[in-house]
């Protein structure tokens, strides 16, 4: 039986993807599945893919023109057959040899819909020291935790964290409430993850940091912020309302959407006021602060 299918994304990060394959060959979890999915990769990446292939059988792969993070992981779920769904970025690693081991076991002995754990920061030249919280900082490990309450909290406490990379997932779970990821925008996880976490009600935390996760020029935290970004912000907010109208949708989008607008501010002035404007027609600007709305527009 396969207790765990990591889902591998592969995008041109040749320099960074034998790592990652690397730490999770090292898993003592031996009973895993690889899918990776090389996402129109001009570089090196599929090679290396094929390499790593065809020393493991575990491994499997896919090709495709690039299509995005959310096309390419849609495509390896529709293939996977793990009791239990990891999402990993193919430029990280997992920190230790235990962490899928760890998850596994600590899920299924509590039954989790989900379980969620921390991570560290690292760049190519060593580890980068981060300040303020960490999603496990104010909730306990053996809790067991209601999506929409657990949602409540954390963005009480500022400490809410979409990345899918930090969630191992019950697979039976997300097949049951048919989750799949929105294709064609980056931010996907700040929907995607949402979503999951309202529809869930048996959620578990882990205070450990098991993935650590390389920042880099080309990776999306490492990109200057642009239009684009703004953009899939609002897309996400759009889906968020045609997902629910709950109090904790509105309570999110405040959340989100103002430091949204307050980090807005960088991308070129000529792409302002499409922005504003599809923000204020959407009906948006109530969720924005107005430091936040002053601070983007000047």
């Amino acid at each position: 039986m396969v207790k765990v299918s990591v889902i591998l994304p592969v995008y041109n990060v040749a320099p960074y993807l034998e790592a990652a394959f690397d730490s999770i060959q090292n898993q003592s979890l031996r009973e895993i599945e690889v899918i990776a999915v090389n996402d129109g990769s001009t570089d090196q990446s599929e090679d290396i893919i094929k390499q790593y292939q065809q020393r493991d059988s575990r491994i499997i792969s896919f090709s495709q023109e690039n299509k995005g993070q959310s096309a390419a992981r849609n495509l390896a779920l529709q293939h996977a057959t793990g009791k239990y769904i990891y999402m990993m970025d193919s430029d990280d690693m997992l920190s230790s040899p235990d962490a899928l081991q760890f998850c596994y076991d600590y899920a299924e002995k509590n039954q989790a819909d989900f379980i969620f754990f921390d991570r560290d920061w690292f760049a190519d030249d060593g580890l980068i020291a981060t300040s303020g919280v960490y999603s496990t900082q104010y909730v306990e490990e053996n809790t067991r935790y209601d999506g929409e309450a657990l949602l409540n909290h954390m963005l009480d406490t500022v400490s809410y964290n979409s990345v899918v990379w930090l969630l191992f997932i019950n697979h039976e779970h997300l097949k049951r409430i048919g989750l799949t990821f929105y294709e064609g925008i980056i931010h996907e996880d700040e929907l995607y993850t949402t979503i999951l976490m309202l529809k869930s009600h048996s959620i578990y935390c882990l205070k450990h940091k098991l993935v650590k996760h390389r920042i880099h020029s080309s990776s999306t935290i490492g990109k200057r912020f642009a239009r684009r970004n703004m953009d899939c912000y609002l897309t996400v907010a759009d889906e968020l309302l045609r997902f629910s109208q709950a109090p904790i949708i509105h309570k999110f989008l405040r959340y989100t959407l103002s430091k949204v607008f307050y980090t807005g501010h960088l991308i070129p002035s000529k792409d302002k006021p499409a922005v504003f404007w599809r923000a204020m027609k959407s009906g948006y600007l109530k969720y924005i602060g107005l430091k936040s709305l002053i601070k983007f527009i000047w």
